[in-house]
């Protein structure tokens, strides 16, 4: 039984999938479109040298790109804060007396159950205060 190259190519890039789909490294996923496109060569009848040859540029070439494609998202990322870390540093409105035991404010629309940093401080009902932590579900304010 003989079998063309470019069966071969194409059964190397099927044992490439199976590593990428494994360890979820995308440069597995590289490897096997070079060895696709060196089947390609393959069946149109290029020598050994052109296959081998597609298969290294194809594959380094798709590295680089990817790679730098991927960093350049990296950095344009926001830094946007979400969940508790967005509530951290807002005011918030006392509703129900605030001290070291607990209270009530009403922060971002909401009603959170709260305390003071200092345990020492008091915030009457009306008062403007600044979250500086949440612990739980208790905003720490002060």
């Amino acid at each position: 039984m003989d079998i063309d190259a470019w069966v071969w190519w194409l059964i190397g890039a099927v044992g490439l999938g199976i590593p990428l789909v494994l360890t979820a490294m995308p440069e597995f996923g590289m490897f096997a479109a070079g060895a696709v496109a060196a089947s390609l060569v393959a069946a149109l009848g290029g020598g050994i040298v052109a296959q081998v040859l597609v298969f290294v540029v194809v594959s380094v070439a798709l590295i680089a790109v990817v790679r730098s494609i991927a960093a350049r998202q990296r950095v344009g990322r926001s830094t946007h804060a979400t969940g508790i870390d967005a509530l951290k540093g807002r005011q918030a409105l006392v509703l129900e007396r605030v001290d070291g035991s607990g209270g009530r404010i009403k922060l971002a629309g909401e009603v959170w159950s709260a305390r003071s940093l200092d345990g020492d401080q008091v915030f009457e009902p009306g008062l403007q205060v600044d979250v500086v932590d949440i612990d739980g579900a208790t905003a720490v304010v002060m």
